[in-house]
């Protein structure tokens, strides 16, 4: 957490791999909910982004289409690189998104294998007892369900973020 002028300044990544948008729509929705409970967020596409930057934030959420049931080779790189800083990501929260063309179509697992990159370099990541349980996920262009999805995970995400770095 930075601290401006005495006030705390949360601040939360969105980074996201997105080749047809769908991704792309989902974190921006996300950004709405943690918008929403005024908390500083950050959207990114991958490819503007080095490991490097993820230290200075208090919350990560990592978004990609899903891709052979895993994520893209783009999301896998920054985790790769990531290494370097392996430790320094200790105590930050995680979370993931992701979009496919079908059911069935590996979004779990995608979903999961982000998930177990954060949680070796120690991240905290929170379960969601009510729709999409380990992240949002989209068939295809996010429709209205998962856009309030996404913007309830952003919400969720922002509280959080609050509760752990009081």
């Amino acid at each position: 957490m930075r601290y401006k002028g005495g006030v705390s300044m949360s601040k939360a990544l969105i980074v996201y791999y997105s080749r047809g948008g769908n991704t792309r729509k989902m974190a921006e929705s996300i950004a709405e909910g943690i918008k929403k409970e005024k908390v500083e967020v950050d959207i990114r596409d991958v490819k503007d982004v080095t490991a490097d930057y993820l230290l200075v934030f208090d919350a990560i959420i990592v978004g990609s289409p899903t891709y052979y049931g895993s994520m893209a080779a783009e999301i896998k790189r920054l985790f790769d690189e990531s290494v370097r800083f392996h430790g320094k990501l200790d105590g930050k929260i995680g979370a993931a998104f992701t979009s496919s063309r079908q059911i069935g179509g590996g979004n779990e697992t995608t979903i999961l294998s982000i998930l177990k990159a954060m949680l070796i370099h120690g991240m905290i990541v929170q379960g969601n007892w009510q729709g999409d349980h380990y992240g949002p996920v989209s068939i295809g262009f996010p429709d209205a369900r998962v856009v309030k999805e996404c913007v309830r995970a952003g919400s969720r995400i922002a509280q959080l973020i609050r509760k752990l770095t009081i």
